[in-house]
Parts: C-alpha cells; sequence; structure tokens
C-alpha cells in the first residue's frame, strides 16, 4: 500500500500493515497466517487463516509510541523538541540524554543534552486548550536555542481536547523563519509503540529530505537503530559511502537522503523511511533478507552491489570477511556446543537474532517477540524476515508475541529453561532473567550482531555471559515475584485466556 505524505498524520501500523501484539504458537503457523492474511497465499492450502490476535485479561505493562517519536526528534541535531503534553510525559527525556550523550561521545559531536521542553498542560489547559500556551512556548525555544528545526509531539491529552498543532505550527513557521514539524504520536492512537517510529520518518520525509539535492553516485543510506558503524568497513570495500540515518542524524544527513543511490534498513520497523525515499524521491530500497548470519549477509551484499552497479568486487569482498572470521568462528561454536538460548526482541531484530544464535550452533526452540508485522511497507517477500528464518533455519516450536508483559515473559522462560537469554529492551527481560537464575545478555545497540562480525560480536558476548551462572543463581534465591504459586509454575503465557475443555 502507498504511503500518504501530503497529509501531516501517519497511518497506524495496524491499519497499514496489520500489526498484532498478542499470539502465541509456532513460529511456521505464524509465517503462514501472516501471508494468508496480506493475501500472497504462501502455504495457505497447508492450514493458513486470517491471522487473529489473542486478548488477555489485563495489562501489566506497556511502552508509548509518543516516547519514540520523541527520542528519536530529540537525538536529531540542531533541533529543539517540544512536547505538548502534562509534565508526565517529558519523565522519558531523562532517558533520551543519556541516549544522546552517548551518541556524541561514539559520532564526535558535541557533548551535550539534547533540547526538549514541555508545554506543561493542566486540568486548566484540559478544559480552556493548550494552544496559547504551545504558541508561547514555540517562541521560547526559538529565543532560547535558535534551532534549525523545531519538532511539536502531541500527547493523548492534547489530542483529547483537539488543539490544532497544525495551524499553530504553520503560524509560528511563517512568524519566526524555522522549520515547525508536528508529530502526532498521541498513545492512544496504536496499541503498539513501533508507530512511534512511523510518526518522526513521516515527519522527516514530509519536511526534511531535500528535492533539490544532486545524486551522489557512491551514496547510500543506511537506516538503523543506532550504536557503532559497522557498515563502513563492509560497504566501503564496494566504493560506497553510508549515510548513517535515524539512531541519531544530522539534518544534512537527513537532508541528502534524497541524494544517495539506494537505501538499505536494518530493521523492517524501519521500512517507513526506506519505503517513502523509493516512492516519494526515486531513492530505491535493496530488497534483501537482513545481514544477520553468512548466507543472509553474502545475500544483503549482492544485492546492493547489484542495484548500485558494483558487482566486479563483491564475490572478493565476501570471501575474504568468510575467511577473516573462520577460525574464531570455529571457536565460538565449538564453545556454544550443545547450549540452549532464548530470544526476546522487537520483530525483525528477534528473527536476525535467532538466525546468528542457530548460525552460532546454538538451540533455540523458543522466542518472545514484542510486537509482529505480517507484512513491510514494501511489501516485497524478501524482507519477510519470519518467513525466511523459518525456511532457512527451520521452526521455532514456541514463539511468542506480547507486548513487555513480565507474567507471560515469566511463563516462557518457565517453558524454554534456556542456558542463556539474548534480549533486547533490558527492563523486561535482563532483570527478570538474572531473577530467575538464567544468564542473560542485555543488547541496546542492534548493530551488534550485524553482518560477519556481528556473529564473533554476539558469540563471544555469551561466552563473557555463561561463566556467571552462579551470580545469577544467587540473585535467584534472594529474588521474589509477586505471582502465586500456579503462575509461578506456569508453562503457557496464555493461560489465562485458554477456554477450558
Amino acid at each position: 500500500m502507498a504511503l500518504n505524505l501530503k497529509v501531516p498524520q501517519a497511518e497506524t501500523r495496524e491499519q497499514r500493515l496489520g500489526t498484532i501484539i498478542q499470539w502465541d504458537g509456532a513460529a511456521s503457523q505464524l509465517a503462514r497466517d501472516s501471508a494468508f492474511t496480506h493475501g500472497c497465499q504462501k502455504g495457505c492450502d497447508n492450514g493458513g487463516r486470517r491471522l487473529c490476535e489473542a486478548s488477555t485479561p489485563f495489562s501489566q505493562a506497556s511502552m508509548c509510541a509518543e516516547q519514540i517519536a520523541v527520542t528519536n526528534a530529540t537525538i536529531i541535531q540542531e533541533s529543539v523538541v517540544i512536547q505538548h503534553s502534562p509534565i508526565g510525559c517529558a519523565a522519558s527525556q531523562t532517558f533520551t540524554c543519556r541516549y544522546y550523550r552517548d551518541l556524541a561521545e561514539r559520532r564526535g559531536w558535541k557533548l551535550e543534552d539534547p533540547k526538549a521542553i514541555c508545554t506543561n498542560l493542566i486540568e486548566q489547559d484540559m478544559v480552556f486548550g493548550g494552544i496559547r500556551k504551545l504558541e508561547e512556548t514555540i517562541r521560547e525555544a526559538w529565543e532560547r536555542h535558535h534551532p534549525k528545526v523545531i519538532f511539536i509531539a502531541a500527547s493523548c491529552a492534547s489530542g483529547i481536547i483537539g488543539d490544532d498543532i497544525e495551524s499553530a505550527a504553520r503560524s509560528l513557521e511563517a512568524e519566526l523563519g524555522v522549520v515547525i514539524v508536528p508529530l502526532y504520536c498521541e498513545g492512544f492512537r496504536s496499541k503498539h509503540w513501533s508507530s512511534g517510529w512511523d510518526v518522526i520518518e513521516h515527519g522527516i520525509l514530509r519536511r526534511l529530505v531535500s528535492r533539490e539535492g544532486k545524486k551522489q553516485p557512491d551514496l547510500i543510506n543506511v537506516i538503523h537503530l543506532g550504536g557503532p558503524d559497522v557498515f563502513s568497513p563492509l560497504l566501503a570495500p564496494l566504493g560506497l559511502k553510508t549515510n548513517l540515518v535515524m539512531g541519531g542524524s544530522t539534518l544534512d544527513t537527513l537532508a541528502q537522503m534524497s541524494e544517495a543511490q539506494a537505501t538499505v534498513t536494518m530493521c523492517f520497523v524501519l521500512s517507513y523511511l526506506a519505503t517513502g525515499l523509493e516512492q516519494d524521491y526515486g531513492v530505491p530500497e535493496v530488497k534483501a533478507p537482513l545481514p544477520y548470519g553468512l548466507a543472509e549477509t553474502d545475500r544483503w551484499l549482492r544485492e546492493i552491489a547489484s542495484v548500485t552497479g558494483r558487482q566486479g568486487n563483491v564475490e572478493a569482498v565476501i570471501a575474504a570477511e568468510r575467511e577473516r572470521i573462520a577460525p574464531e568462528l570455529e571457536r565460538i561454536r565449538k564453545a556454544l556446543a550443545g547450549k540452549k538460548g532464548f530470544v526476546a526482541a522487537g520483530a525483525a531484530f528477534a528473527h536476525g537474532l535467532l538466525v546468528v544464535l542457530r548460525e552460532l550452533g546454538v538451540e533455540v526452540d523458543s522466542a518472545f517477540s514484542y510486537h509482529h508485522d505480517p507484512a513491510s511497507d514494501s511489501g516485497d517477500p524478501t524482507q519477510d524476515t519470519l518467513s525466511n528464518l523459518v525456511d532457512g533455519w527451520g521452526d521455532i516450536p514456541n514463539y511468542t508475541v506480547s507486548p513487555d508483559q513480565h507474567f507471560q515473559a515469566h511463563a516462557a522462560l518457565q517453558r524454554s529453561k534456556p542456558d542463556f537469554v539474548v534480549c533486547r529492551h533490558s527492563g523486561t527481560f535482563a532483570s527478570l532473567a538474572a531473577r530467575m537464575g538464567i544468564p542473560v545478555l542485555p543488547i541496546f545497540y542492534s548493530n551488534d550482531g550485524i553482518g560477519y562480525q556481528g556473529l564473533i560480536t554476539i558469540g563471544r558476548a555469551i561466552l563473557r555471559v555463561l561463566p556467571r551462572r552462579r551470580f545469577y543463581e544467587d540473585v535467584s534465591a534472594h529474588s521474589r515475584f509477586p505471582y502465586q504459586k500456579w503462575w509461578l509454575e506456569e508453562t503457557d503465557p496464555f493461560a489465562p485466556i485458554i477456554e477450558p475443555a
């Protein structure tokens, strides 16, 4: 489905992709049902049916799309973010500040705190409206910081009272001569936080990408979630320069995305931006599986070389990289033989980590994904990461989709009983696994597992974690959970909603 960049609000993932947040079963069945739902009929003659998510009786934890949009706007350099919200919504800026300073140190930026202001909506504003307060805050942001762009993030509160953020933005933009980008990320708009990514990418595509730049024959956009630049060493031998976007960007890197020869994305949660660049700016998206594992990275490099016309030495690059890591990879595989792992992460990243573990020879029969997209924005089957995982590496018998629900995560770990856990968004699984006596490897930056070196990076990290089992057992011995005994012994994450036979 085409993206509509003419309107100020991005369509939610539920509307666009059919995203679900609750499901349990075999990964192969989820892949078949996802295909049936979106009409490609892959495997649908073998038990496929329209995808229907489960519904738990209560929610123990959640995350807000506003936080995702605000965080990724705040870490764009030379910007100010205005949260048109009660002050509580701005609590996430404590995390964003730490995140920005880490990126600044890695990228060589000026080490400073990011700039964000909250309009601090109160009861009176909920009755009489908050537009005047928003206008005053925009002027204050300009006087204090003179940014090159101001983002205005909506909230549940501003959405409920119906403040006309768009009109205020256009009026003040003309008055101050600064680009003002509204972000419609009210928490109630979508049941899943990943829609926050679409909101910030929608704003970037509409207002910050240049339509006047000239094509750079050696430039490729790499859309990623932040962290170390592991892409330049892979792509430089092909004669390509990487334009790293999202996960911390300058306004120049965002503007010149239209000048690139192609775009690759490192997580299909970020596919909105790549699809929009192809659709509205003529920058082709590289259609290839994510580069997790040897075969997948080979295919990724070959597709990039094909799209950019640089096939000449791609095979030599692949051969050299495989040869370089071979001795260390073999050592890690031997050390991990017989070990059982568990993966907890968001959608495509979870699928990528599962490929990495199986490439390392680790047994994996269970995984926990925080949401599931039955399709990507491009609609290309090569970006169906779940089907690629199942087809290339076999089924995951116990595949749970659930958004940060501790009680369900506990049951899933009880069912799997792994030797270690690899997770992202460590607030759920890192602390939970530790309290259950299971060694855990929390990964904040998804770049760590990418490419040939990613196998070595993850493998070494697991080997550092495994000897700490005694520590985790000590933590478990002194930990308590707020669950009744019957749930502590439960191994089905969705047991409370199972109908009696």
